[in-house]
């Protein structure tokens, strides 16, 4: 069994190394090609998108709505295939294609010695933002194991430049302790609470069950939060990191109040760049009403 998957790592690897050997131009061409097709065929996808978009942005037309659900799965084959190219491109191709277009605020907090948490919501671009961000010095971040076949080839290509991954149920003091060594950690906002503790922060309006770890890790490392988006551009354009002012106050001790915070420091990303934010997945999948769910 371990032979096999050996062997399956050896050709998933070689296939996806091969497929970033091509022109950036066509990678480009060939995921909104991607995109397109997932559109025309993915319905499921497609409704949760259209769903979500719907409780967003209410005051849009349906015909708007339905070009920005158009627009978020273009978007979505663009990053795939674009995000394959920049896991195997040298260090200097990296740079040049995803630029860090706003850094104060980074640097205003190492000089002041603080301890930093980027925010890093679950825009497209986050895999591309996360391996930017580890080129700048050693970083940590969590995961959620995939598939067998993937872990290794996945975490070989997120720690390239040295970043550290901890599973996202290892011991929360281990995360604590690299932090307050001035670490920096890229912290992914789960969508999903889970059994985990939330509070109806609203999110567009929606008062939508939201984790509130983000507050309780700032607190426990003594770090300031720092947003971090990253825009894919467009047509061949790359990418733009940009790192936003740090959230305040925060934390403040109040976990509603947290959780709002986050939450408004998310929608203002996903308002300057719609197309580009998770849409196909069920935000609010433990928001009901009349006891049925939103994407019933």
């Amino acid at each position: 069994m371990t032979e096999r998957l050996g062997w399956g790592e050896r050709i998933l690897g070689g296939s996806l190394r091969g497929l970033a050997a091509l022109p950036w131009v066509f990678l480009v061409m060939m995921g909104t090609a991607l995109g397109a097709l997932a559109y025309a065929l993915a319905a499921r996808p497609r409704h949760i998108a259209r769903v979500n978009v719907g409780l967003c942005f209410p005051e849009m037309s349906p015909a708007a709505r339905e070009r920005l659900v158009l627009r978020h799965f273009l978007a979505i084959g663009q990053n795939a295939c674009a995000t394959l190219r920049l896991w195997w491109a040298s260090e200097d191709e990296l740079c040049r294609r995803v630029r860090i277009v706003a850094r104060g605020p980074y640097d205003e907090a190492l000089a002041n010695g603080r301890n930093v948490i980027f925010l890093a919501p679950h825009f497209l671009a986050l895999e591309v933002g996360g391996l930017r961000v580890s080129s700048l010095g050693p970083c940590v971040s969590m995961y959620r194991a995939p598939a067998s076949i993937l872990e290794r080839a996945l975490l070989a290509r997120r720690t390239q430049y040295g970043a550290t991954l901890w599973r996202h149920d290892a011991p929360l003091r281990s995360l604590i302790r690299s932090i307050r060594g001035h670490t920096p950690f890229y912290y992914l906002p789960d969508l999903d609470p889970g059994d985990a503790e939330a509070v109806p922060a609203p999110f567009f309006g929606i008062p939508t069950p939201t984790l509130t770890a983000l507050a309780r890790i700032a607190r426990l490392a003594d770090a300031v939060v720092l947003p971090c988006h990253t825009r894919k551009l467009p047509g061949v354009g790359g990418y733009e990191v940009e790192i936003r002012p740090p959230l305040a106050p925060f934390p403040t001790g109040d976990a509603l109040a947290d959780a709002t915070r986050m939450n408004a420091a998310i929608e203002e990303g996903v308002r300057q760049m719609p197309e580009q934010y998770l849409w196909t997945y069920k935000r609010f999948k433990r928001v009901h009403r009349g006891g049925r769910s939103l994407y019933d």
